[in-house]
């Protein structure tokens, strides 16, 4: 397990967060309940359905086969052994994706300050 990768449930909440969206706003939007989106957020539900995560996918803007990795669903990307921004910017080692990931996070957070 790469210790870079964040678990399904800490992507999930960080997504819900820079959405600026609650439990309940997620749930209004979805129709899956706040207490199964707290339960996945907290690690109590660690292979939730596709369907499920799709639909969280959709109201995110995440990437679905991303977000099916982490659920420990196969993915292309495991067939391939490629990076999750590979398809977008060619082949990146895993310092590289690392790297990119790490910022990409740094980004978010400076977002995220902006907004309060």
């Amino acid at each position: 397990m790469n210790p870079n990768k964040p678990t399904l449930g800490k992507f999930l909440q960080t997504a819900r967060e820079n959405k600026g969206l609650t439990l309940r706003g997620v749930e209004t939007a979805t129709g899956v309940s706040n207490a199964y989106i707290s339960q996945l957020e907290h690690g109590k539900i660690l292979k939730p359905s596709p369907t499920i995560l799709g639909k969280l996918c959709d109201l995110y803007e995440s990437s679905y086969p991303y977000v099916m990795g982490l659920a420990g669903y196969p993915t292309m990307q495991d067939e391939n052994n490629s990076s999750m921004a590979s398809s977008r910017i060619g082949p990146v080692t895993n310092d590289e994706e690392n790297a990119l990931l790490e910022y990409l996070e740094f980004l978010r957070a400076k977002k995220t300050k902006g907004r309060k």
